[in-house]
């Protein structure tokens, strides 16, 4: 019920009373939006005027920087060009009066363009990828119906060389490989960049701020350079592919360092691809094996057994082991690859160990070191572990622990097997033997010496006199051989291999081989480290002296040529032989003969 009023006054004295109360809540809420609309207009509390202006901001358009090798050749940079699109609302011009002044620029044919520019579509393609050339020349013509965008497109002028190096980068998806990846930042980074703002079409709002020149200059990213020296890449990648077809092999690689700083002057990788196209590239050529794929390396990896046991005092340069010829092990038995011509050597050196690839020798050298020590020198060479290089999709290869070694796998490991490793690994480990016992980070970027003090590093691994004294039984070894490592120029410390191959997926191994050699020259002062690996080579005698040697020999010889290496050994002299020759004695006076019984020799 209602409030009863005593009189008509009483009850419009109340309404005012109301009427009153609810002009002042109106007053007060009315004047807290003008002060929240103030707040917000002119004062700008919430940031919109901040938030409109980025909006309509746009960054100005960056290239990548360019790639180089070490000699100022360029091997990848960006490319500039231009999407160009109609937009009907915009008309202006008929369809045809626009074909007959693009037509001619585009060198399209006119009736067929002004039939696209007809379409019932509010934008129109109408051409792609027109270079900068083509571009002014269009907006020259000033047709605000004609829009042109810009696109960055990475251009690789080598075609195929150094692809697994180089990688690639596809702007659009952006997605990366290779040096494109790990050097990401610094070839995308701009010392200042500069935002400008747009319209709803695209077309820049020119401030009193706005520096005209940065709106038409794109900004550029920082250039790199690279350790890889385009001559010794060119020749890696001719002889690499050389003996993957001669010999049908699966794949194959050659890789050149420098063993005293880490850096890589040729990686060449097969299979390839192009990086200008990579739509056209399977997953197994983009797909760099030498980082990412684990091998049983075989007999090469003798030089690190032998290097373990004179590092742990089980071996010196002038210790022999009897070889057997074969021995047996857990009732597995073991026999050198030459059993059935040699049978028993008997006591052997260590420079025969290495020249006739003496797996009982690397066995019983294994077997004189505990698990641990052999397995704490083997960990200090860089097995089992990643070599830190500047390029992605590396793996850490596969060392078991010693308390997982049977004695059969301690003996299998002497000589390169149970023990898996990737290319780059070896070419780490190595380095240890050529740069007096220690290691160096492998790399493809060449970095400043501050740069370099963080990325590369320097580990020792062995003793200097364990180095030295490795270096001169190989070099050695390969002096004393007819095998295509040994040079007439230079001492070569090297070691060859052939492993077989395991199944995929399965236990044992296949019918197929790895091949390869590494090594270094000059011994004496070495400056060049090589690897060869040519994965399951087809024919008859494969064998890393036959398949991978020959390789190794003529990319030392061309590298050293390119370098100007200076020669450590003098070459062997071709054998003179006398000839006894009848000569007529003449008069010098007359030019006539003289008779003489005695028979002269010159």
């Amino acid at each position: 019920m209602g409030r009863n009023y005593k009189s008509d006054k009483e009850k419009f004295k109340e309404f005012d009373k109301k009427l009153i109360c609810w002009q002042i809540l109106s007053i007060a809420i009315s004047f807290v939006i003008i002060v929240y609309l103030f707040l917000i207009m002119v004062v700008d509390i919430k940031d919109y005027r901040e938030q409109a202006k980025r909006q309509r901001t746009a960054k100005t358009f960056v290239m990548r920087g360019a790639i180089f090798d070490r000699n100022g050749i360029k091997l990848a940079s960006d490319q500039t060009s231009y999407d160009i699109f109609a937009i009907q609302d915009d008309y202006d011009h008929t369809p045809n009066e626009l074909a007959a002044m693009l037509a001619p620029i585009l060198n399209m044919n006119k009736n067929k363009l002004a039939k696209t520019l007809a379409k019932d579509e509010k934008v129109i393609a109408i051409k792609k990828d027109v270079p900068r050339s083509i571009e002014q020349k269009i907006r020259k013509l000033g047709l605000r119906e004609i829009s042109l965008d810009k696109r960055n497109k990475r251009v690789y002028p080598q075609g195929t060389m150094a692809a697994h190096v180089l990688g690639y980068y596809n702007p659009n998806a952006d997605v990366s490989a290779g040096v494109e990846y790990t050097a990401k930042d610094k070839l995308e980074k701009v010392e200042q960049n500069v935002d400008l703002e747009l319209t709803r079409k695209g077309d820049i709002i020119y401030e009193v701020d706005t520096d005209p020149e940065a709106t038409t200059s794109p900004l550029k990213g920082k250039s790199i350079t690279l350790t890889i020296d385009s001559a010794i890449q060119h020749i890696c990648e001719v002889e690499l592919n050389k003996i993957i077809k001669e010999k049908k092999a699966l794949r194959g690689t050659v890789i050149v360092m420098n063993p005293r700083n880490g850096e890589i002057l040729g990686y060449a990788v097969y299979p390839s691809y192009n990086p200008n196209d990579i739509s056209k590239a399977t997953l197994t050529q983009l797909t760099n094996w030498t980082l990412s794929d684990v091998f049983e390396p075989g007999s090469t990896f003798k030089t690190l057994t032998i290097s373990s046991a004179i590092e742990n005092g089980r071996l010196k340069e002038d210790s022999k082991i009897l070889d057997t010829g074969k021995i047996e092990i857990d009732g597995w038995t073991i026999a050198n690859y030459d059993y059935n011509q040699h049978p028993y050597p008997g006591n052997i050196d260590l420079y025969s160990l290495f020249e006739h690839s003496s797996n009982v020798g690397s066995v019983k050298a294994a077997l004189s070191m505990t698990k641990s020590e052999h397995y704490n020198v083997l960990k200090k060479f860089g097995i089992g572990e990643k070599t830190g290089i500047d390029l992605p999709g590396e793996s850490k290869g596969l060392l078991p622990q010693p308390s997982e070694w049977y004695k059969s796998t301690h003996a299998s490991i002497g000589y390169g097997y149970g023990v898996s490793v990737t290319a780059i690994q070896m070419v780490s480990a190595i380095s240890a033997l050529a740069n007096n016992g220690v290691r160096v980070t492998p790399h493809v970027i060449k970095y400043s010496p501050e740069e370099e003090a963080v990325k590369v590093k320097h580990i020792q691994t062995i003793k200097p006199e364990t180095a030295q004294t490795v270096t001169k039984l190989l070099a050695g070894s390969i002096g004393r051989s007819k095998s295509p490592a040994n040079l007439d120029f230079y001492h070569v410390a090297a070691k060859t291999g052939t492993a077989k191959k395991t199944m995929t997926g399965e236990k044992g191994y296949s019918g197929k081989l790895v091949t390869s050699i590494i090594g270094y020259f000059p011994a004496t002062n070495p400056q060049i480290e090589i690897y060869v690996v040519i994965d399951s080579p087809e024919g008859i005698n494969l064998w890393g002296s036959t398949v991978a040697a020959p390789v190794f020999r003529e990319v030392a010889l061309q590298t050293a040529r390119i370098l100007n290496i200076t020669p450590d050994k003098t070459p062997p002299q071709p054998k003179t032989v006398k000839k006894t020759v009848k000569k007529k004695q003449t008069d010098s006076n007359k030019g006539l003969p003289v008779k003489n019984d005695k028979k002269q020799n010159s």
